[in-house]
């Protein structure tokens, strides 16, 4: 489990910004802040799965990552499983 830092900035009636602060592009967007973690939390999978199957490294996550706009900043977790796409086909039985 790696744990970066997450970022929510209400904008407004518009709704809540997020952003994973050490974890570059990993942005998103909702109209609440529960809406908002859902959806970081979830860019964030997406980024990190994009960047292994890219072969390229996660980024390093750093505790003293902060933004002077953030209304709110807390920790967000990223745990990625492994999963098999080995397919098994059975032998074909000759007659």
């Amino acid at each position: 489990m790696l744990t970066y830092k997450a970022m929510y900035k209400f904008i407004g009636e518009e709704g809540v910004h997020a952003e994973v602060l050490d974890f570059p592009g990993t942005i998103s967007f909702g109209e609440n802040l529960e809406k908002a973690r859902a959806s970081l939390a979830s860019a964030l999978v997406d980024m990190a799965e994009t960047n292994l199957l890219k072969g390229e490294n996660l980024p390093q996550p750093n505790p003293q990552a902060t933004s002077a706009e953030a209304d709110i900043e807390e920790p967000i977790h990223l745990l990625l499983t492994a999963a098999s796409r080995v397919q098994i086909i059975p032998e074909l039985i000759a007659l």
